[in-house]
């Protein structure tokens, strides 16, 4: 539970795996698989909101949110089988997916959508993401 209550505080990206652990409550697969979905839909029209993006980038965040916060889902949910009880690896997984996804953002985002992205999202999680490094 410990594990949970960290995850869901430093990882609001992620929330909705968090949020089933936290509950306690077991869910089917295919409950699962449509809240990340519902979950990702929203986050893509929240940055098209904000970022006036184009069909393609649109295509591309989906793309890219859909492959990497299911692998990371996955890679905690392994751990989590594996019964791993260090936070500070839940934490390393979780950090080393959310630069991925940045990563990709960058390419495909104009400088201006970028900076704008940075500055709203982007720029604290990484501060939060490095001092979390230099703390190791």
């Amino acid at each position: 539970m410990k594990i949970c209550k960290i995850f869901l505080i430093a990882f609001p990206c992620l929330m909705l795996g968090g949020s089933v652990w936290a509950q306690n409550q077991p869910q089917s697969p295919q409950e699962q698989e449509k809240q990340m979905t519902e979950f990702i839909d929203k986050e893509v029209k929240r940055l098209s909101d904000m970022l006036d993006l184009e069909y393609w980038q649109e295509f591309y965040v989906d793309s890219v949110l859909n492959h990497d916060l299911r692998a990371s889902r996955d890679e905690m949910m392994e751990m989590q089988k594996a019964r791993v009880e260090n936070t500070d690896l839940y934490v390393a997984v979780s950090d080393k997916w959310m630069e991925r996804i940045d990563s990709a953002y960058m390419r495909f985002f104009t400088p201006a959508q970028w900076d704008k992205y940075w500055k709203a999202n982007g720029k604290r999680a990484q501060k939060e993401r490095d001092k979390r490094k230099n703390k190791k």
